[in-house]
């Protein structure tokens, strides 16, 4: 197989990159893409914190991340190998995390946070993707993920948010956003918008790849 087209997507908490990603892997077979999530690389902690280091500590900071292994594994999806990882349980020490298994494909995309602020992995990628959102709006939709979905208290959200999300936003992600080949804005709730800009998106692969 030849070398992978590589996609990178990147967006601050609350963007929507999640749904833009479901829609977008919608338009291929499962050989013709894969996905390496920048969340399945965080330093593992959680089994040694109290609930309140927990609700302190910043997950939003680049050295958070095994970004050697990180980059390291894209390495291997680029030279054809498969890839094995545990998943990322999101901090929660009570959940058991699954192998997962990531098979190479033409396509593969690399999405996090920190893809862009991270040189060598920022450097393997042929297109990069920016998804936009104001910060009113990221944070209703992370207030009701983290609520409702993994059941922090409004006080701890909001802290984590004006302490460390805010912050390392706009110092490890939004100075790249000038060097985005797309800049993709959702501010909006209509699953229509993002299914056509990824429908766009993805007819122009499909000339440009998977031919």
């Amino acid at each position: 197989m030849n070398k992978p087209y590589i996609i990178g997507i990147a967006g601050g908490s609350g963007s929507g990159k999640t749904f833009f990603l479901k829609c977008f892997l919608e338009h291929f077979k499962p050989e013709e893409v894969c996905l390496v999530s920048q969340d399945d690389y965080y330093i593992p902690v959680a089994h040694n914190m109290t609930p309140e280091e927990n609700k302190l500590y910043n997950f939003d900071l680049p050295d958070t991340i095994d970004e050697q292994h990180f980059f390291d594994d894209i390495k291997k999806l680029i030279n054809n190998e498969v890839v094995y990882k545990t998943e990322y349980t999101f901090n929660n020490p009570n959940a058991t995390p699954k192998i997962l298994e990531v098979k190479p494909a033409p396509i593969l995309i690399v999405e996090g946070l920190f893809i862009l602020h991270f040189k060598g992995i920022a450097d393997l990628l042929d297109m990069r993707i920016f998804i936009d959102t104001e910060e009113d709006v990221a944070l209703q939709r992370r207030l009701k993920r983290d609520l409702l979905e993994r059941g922090y208290s409004h006080d701890d959200v909001m802290y984590k948010w004006i302490n460390h999300v805010v912050p390392a936003y706009k110092e490890f992600l939004l100075p790249y956003r000038q060097e985005c080949d797309k800049v993709i804005t959702n501010n909006t709730h209509v699953a229509e918008d993002i299914i056509a800009i990824t429908d766009e998106i993805s007819k122009e692969l499909r000339e440009k790849v998977l031919v």
